[in-house]
């Protein structure tokens, strides 16, 4: 069981950093005349993976505050 919730704890990352990857390149990418990223998609980028980020974590904790109130009405 604990190789089973490491495994999905695994995949939620991965499917959240590959997420952010896709969204921030979509958004920010829109030449590829260089090899490095120009200052604006540099800051683009930066911005935008913060953003992601925090609303990640914010949602991550309103869902964690759902949980929480589910698990106590059931007790009740």
């Amino acid at each position: 069981m604990a190789l089973f919730l490491q495994r999905k704890r695994g995949s939620t990352c991965l499917r959240l950093y590959n997420s952010l990857v896709e969204r921030c390149f979509i958004d920010c990418i829109n030449s590829f005349y260089r090899k490095s990223l120009g200052k604006q998609e540099e800051r683009c980028v930066f911005h935008c993976a913060e953003k992601f980020l925090k609303v990640s974590a914010h949602v991550g904790m309103r869902l964690a505050e759902l949980n929480q109130a589910e698990q106590q009405s059931i007790q009740r």
